[in-house]
Formats: structure tokens, C-alpha cells, sequence
């Protein structure tokens, strides 16, 4: 099964900082877009961040001016996830997601990092 592999969570205390990878594989081709999903428990999962190919990030505005999506230039099928000032409420699975294409997309989804933040 082809899916993108994350990295970088763990448990930090209130304020702290981590950083999460994703690498894609190199079998998906043509990504349009990677982002960053969060799952906790009980409740839908969201759409943390995203970037497109051409650099357009997104964030939900709870984590805007905290979190930071970025690429690695020099290889497109890697993506992190900068998280400052973390917050109890930002715990959760984060799971990234690769989207390959564009007119008929299909959609890879890693298996998550867990991210812990004590208070």
C-alpha cells in the first residue's frame, strides 16, 4: 500500500514547540497538494494546513500564527509541519495527506503521529 510517512510527534509541555515530516513516496506522482489532518477521538477530523504545489499554504484558525506548513524545495514529496506555542487542545493524530492530481485526484493518507501536549 503506497502511503506517505510521518514523523516528529511526542509529548511537550504547554508552549512548547515540535516539528512534523511527511515523506510521500516516490511512486506518487504529479502531488498537487499535501497537508496535514488532525484526528482526535469523538470528534471529525480536521484540516490542520496545507500547501500546494506552487507554495499556497492554508491554516484553520486556531493554529494560525503558531503553526508553519513548509516544503523542502529540493524534494517536493516532502513536506513539515512547524508547531510553536502548542496548546492542550492541539493534541491529537496528526495525519498527513497526499493528493495526486488534479481533474480525477486520488488522495493518500499516512498513518499518523501522535502529539501530546501536557498542562
Amino acid at each position: 500500500q503506497v502511503q506517505p510517512v510521518e514523523s516528529g510527534g511526542g509529548l511537550v509541555q504547554a508552549g512548547g514547540s515540535l516539528r512534523l515530516s511527511c515523506v510521500a513516496p516516490g511512486s506518487i506522482s504529479d502531488i498537487y497538494v499535501m497537508a496535514w489532518y488532525r484526528q482526535v477521538p469523538g470528534r471529525q477530523r480536521e484540516l490542520v494546513a496545507s500547501i500546494t504545489a506552487s507554495g499556497d499554504t492554508d491554516y484553520i484558525g486556531s493554529v494560525k500564527g503558531r503553526f508553519t506548513i513548509s516544503r523542502d524545495n529540493a524534494n517536493w514529496n516532502t513536506i513539515y509541519l512547524q508547531m510553536d506555542s502548542l496548546k492542550p487542545e492541539d493534541a491529537g493524530v496528526y495525519l498527513c495527506v497526499v493528493q495526486s492530481g488534479i481533474r480525477y485526484p486520488s488522495y493518500y493518507w499516512g498513518q499518523g503521529t501522535q502529539v501530546t501536549v501536557s498542562s
